[in-house]
């Protein structure tokens, strides 16, 4: 992140003590605040001012931001304090309150702190450009254990996916050789989909829709131990149970994503 936003930060601040007279809290807070908006911004992330949150020891607490993405999944916390409170003690009274500590920043407008992991991993003087434009790269830039797990099993599948649609091709044309419930199956789900997607579907359309499907309950169960849209949507049900009709048992051991 450029250190101009830094450079405009401080002539902001500058501008408010010189117009204001005063260094509290409320008065210093906004033009950090818009600071790291700006930095949560180029991540996708939003900044959201005074969430009221419920800890997991169950008590309530109201950081002055927190980061948010698309999904509304909390990636960050922001405490601002005054420069008359002892930072150190603050930090200290916020955690035995409950405050998420795996990926928080406090400041006081003079030192930035950054707990992540539950470790202090960062600490800058906010006289120093460069030093504070890290600390809140960091501070943006942290990804959850779980994002990181999701990333990786995207990988990981993307990889797979390729060798395993090329396989069930052929598990699919052996099947229909050889299993009149799948063929029965596979021909009543393409008069279905005729109807409720598009009259002009054909067999072959047919096939990859089992395909992709497959892959997708995989993937699905894969990262979220689970495949919510597989058992809820009518079209995905009616593709499963075509499936279940030779996908199931020896055959899905051998051919499926996860051991392919």
């Amino acid at each position: 992140m450029s250190i101009q936003l830094i450079q405009k930060y401080y002539s902001e601040l500058d501008r408010i003590i010189r117009y204001g007279g005063s260094r509290n809290e409320q008065s210093l807070r906004k033009p950090f605040q818009d600071l790291l908006e700006q930095y949560a911004r180029a991540k996708g992330l939003v900044l959201v001012a005074e969430i009221e949150l419920q800890t997991k020891r169950g008590t309530r607490i109201r950081p002055d931001g927190v980061l948010k993405d698309a999904l509304r999944q909390d990636w960050g916390f922001w405490e601002s304090k005054d420069e008359k409170d002892e930072l150190e003690a603050e930090i200290k009274a916020k955690f035995n309150k409950g405050y998420p500590n795996f990926n928080i920043l406090f400041e006081d407008t003079h030192t930035a702190v950054l707990y992540q992991s539950g470790e202090e991993t960062m600490r800058a003087d906010f006289k120093d450009a460069k030093a504070l434009d890290a600390i809140i790269t960091r501070f943006v830039s942290y990804e959850p254990k779980e994002v990181s797990e999701f990333h990786k099993a995207i990988e990981l599948f993307s990889a797979e996916v390729g060798g395993l649609a090329e396989v069930l091709r052929a598990v699919i044309s052996e099947q229909l050789a050889v299993n009149s419930k799948f063929s029965d199956a596979l021909s009543e789900f393409l008069e279905l989909a005729k109807k409720a997607i598009n009259p002009n579907i054909e067999m072959a359309d047919v096939r990859e829709m089992i395909i992709q499907h497959v892959l997708t309950e995989d993937i699905f169960m894969r990262v979220f131990d689970e495949a919510e849209f597989h058992r809820e949507n009518v079209i995905a049900h009616k593709l499963a149970e075509v499936a279940g009709t030779f996908y199931i048992g020896e055959t899905k051991r051998n051919y499926s994503a996860i051991g392919l």
